[in-house]
């Protein structure tokens, strides 16, 4: 008789609990809740879970975290796997301080009384007891925990991040169909790939869960399609496509890429109205590069895009981020009065933010005016010079190695190259460019007995430390074998790389020139064409040439007359002799060309450290 009585009760709530779930499929959202609550109330875990999702989503009552959280954990505890997957999301994704879904709550109390409303807004993950929740629930088998636990243990923070773990629950979920699983096991893959079977198996993955929606996941094909990564041959078709579906899910590095991808017209028709937009969307994302592109846009965009007062507010929401370039062109708009009031002082600021930030073009105040190209007045010239001098004798680091770099340069005044290497070493030890600065005038004997061997080991520390023109430096002596009399091609191979990726176009010609042979570095025209077009693109006129002789000849890619006598015309308006005799020969076949591009030995690399 007992038996068949607590069967009639289980028979009972399983059909009010049916019922709720009809009336909240139907929209009847308050009636639904209502009772979701008694059976909550009487102890059924299923009841307690929809509770807990009905407080979260606001839906028949008032969101409410903390009551989400409470209830949630309710279910959890009586081992329903999906409330334990709900639980860890909500930690994973961030909780207020002191947050604890157990403790018992008053009845009658509101959220906020319970809650400082200042620590609400400050939600912090805590991956320690997400794992908890998400190991008890990934145990019973819910896929989509275990492809949480396995951002955890991959993403977490340091004293939870284990890469086998990750692996193994990344590996769990996508044998249970998760596409996360497919997103989060493609990409350690895609790291830890040593062959082409192995990176296959990671773009496999990836492509499984971009056909799945995953918006990351599409991100990340973009830029595999994008660079011809990992076993794929560059399509520019497909990487806009994928990088559409990622930017339509909000994505802001795919919006970002592919705004730019619509402006310049690669893999899409141009469409500069609707890759403003995209652009748009991801600065307003958090995309600090979108922002920046933006204010390129304004300020050297098409007529009816050129505004530079919208310009300067795309460039400081960038800087603002710590983005080093648009911070260093913001302080150009200061100082000459473009899109903003002409402030002098708020470019400083700016300058002296971008050389912090480690733009090495941007060094504050006077030297930060001579190194961005910007002409002033001698006068003021002098008087930027005594304030230098105030800020460098009151301690300051930055002002001494920017005092040391317009004495060394003559800025303001006659110069003393003495004095210039003073200042440069008192801030050689708190400023990188100074290292540099330092090293190269060792090097050369300014100011002070020269030392080719410790002005190395300055200029090589400032290397190491990532700053492009040392890496450049340190490049060409490695090359040449001025130090020491060896020569180390790998190495100088690794930091034009680094240089060129901070943007130098002397490091570009320098990697073409490297891979174009000659050198103990394999042969690869390709990447040679390559290298030279970026530099070529950035207005370096040896490069130019280059180009024009890799175009014409069809090295390391199909021939293009038309585009070869174009950039051989550019490098002979720079005054590159050998384009301009090359160009002489192909207008008289008969002719000779006095010297073949090819006889090049890079010169501008070898002939040592430029002034």
């Amino acid at each position: 008789m007992a038996m068949a009585r607590r069967l009639a009760i289980f028979d009972t709530k399983a059909r009010r609990l049916a019922r709720a779930t009809r009336l909240l499929e139907e929209g009847k959202t308050p009636q639904a809740f209502s009772l979701f609550a008694k059976l909550a109330n009487a102890g059924v875990p299923e009841a307690a879970y929809r509770v807990g999702q009905c407080y979260l989503s606001g839906q028949g009552t008032p969101s409410s975290l903390e009551e989400g959280a409470r209830w949630t954990f309710v279910a959890a505890e009586a081992g329903l796997g999906e409330a334990s997957f709900t639980l860890a999301t909500l930690f994973a994704m961030g909780v207020p301080d002191g947050f604890d879904p157990a403790r018992t709550v008053p009845a009658g109390s509101g959220l906020y009384e319970r809650f400082d409303t200042d620590a609400m807004d400050a939600h912090k993950p805590d991956f320690a007891r997400a794992r908890i929740w998400a190991e008890k629930s990934a145990a019973a088998g819910h896929v989509e925990a275990q492809a949480l636990l396995g951002h955890i243990f991959n993403h977490g923070p340091d004293d939870l991040q284990d890469r086998q773990a990750a692996r193994h629950w990344y590996g769990e979920a996508v044998r249970g169909g998760s596409l996360q699983g497919a997103l989060g096991l493609g990409l350690i893959l895609l790291d830890e790939a040593e062959d082409d079977s192995q990176r296959a198996q990671a773009v496999e993955l990836l492509q499984r869960a971009a056909e799945g929606g995953i918006g990351l996941a599409n991100a990340a094909m973009g830029w595999i399609y994008e660079h011809g990564a990992s076993g794929q041959a560059r399509d520019a078709g497909k990487s806009a496509s994928h990088y559409l579906k990622a930017a339509e899910q909000n994505i802001p590095s795919a919006q970002a890429r592919y705004g730019l991808m619509l402006l310049k017209g690669v893999g899409v028709e141009v469409n500069v109205i609707q890759g403003e937009s995209w652009l748009r969307r991801a600065a307003y994302g958090g995309d600090a590069e979108a922002a920046a592109l933006l204010g390129d846009l304004y300020i050297r965009g098409e007529e009816l895009l050129r505004r530079p007062m919208e310009a300067a507010r795309w460039y400081q929401l960038a800087a603002e981020q710590h983005h080093t370039p648009a911070a260093r062109v913001l302080a150009v708009l200061y100082l000459t009065g473009t899109g903003v009031p002409r402030d002098e002082r708020k470019a400083a600021q700016w300058f002296n933010h971008a050389a912090m930030l480690g733009d090495h073009m941007a060094d504050a105040d006077l030297g930060n005016l001579v190194l961005a190209g910007v002409t002033r007045p001698e006068d003021e010239q002098r008087s930027l010079q005594q304030r230098l001098r105030q800020q460098a004798e009151g301690g300051n680091l930055l002002g001494a190695f920017n005092l040391g770099v317009c004495l060394a340069q003559g800025v303001g005044g006659t110069a003393d190259e003495t004095e210039a290497f003073y200042w440069l070493g008192l801030a050689r030890e708190g400023v990188v460019n100074a290292q540099y600065w330092y090293g190269r005038m060792l090097f050369e004997g300014r100011g002070v007995v020269q030392s080719r061997e410790d002005g190395f080991l300055w200029m090589d520390k400032a290397a190491r430390q990532g700053m492009p023109e040392a890496c450049v430096s340190v490049a060409q002596l490695l090359v040449t074998g001025q130090v020491g009399g060896s020569r180390d091609h790998a190495r100088a191979l690794e930091l034009y790389q680094k240089a060129a990726e901070a943007g130098l176009p002397e490091a570009y010609f320098s990697l073409g020139a490297m891979h174009g042979g000659g050198h103990d570095v394999p042969v690869d025209l390709e990447r040679a064409r390559e290298c030279f077009e970026e530099a070529a693109q950035r207005g370096h006129g040896l490069a130019q040439m280059m180009l024009g002789r890799y175009l014409l000849r069809g090295l390391g890619g199909p021939e293009n007359g038309e585009q070869a006598r174009y950039w051989l015309g550019q490098a002979a308006r720079q005054g590159i002799e050998q384009a301009q005799t090359l160009l002489d020969s192909l207008a008289d076949p008969s002719a000779e060309a006095s010297q073949d591009p090819a006889l090049m030995d890079m010169a501008a690399v070898e002939t040592g450290i430029s002034r």
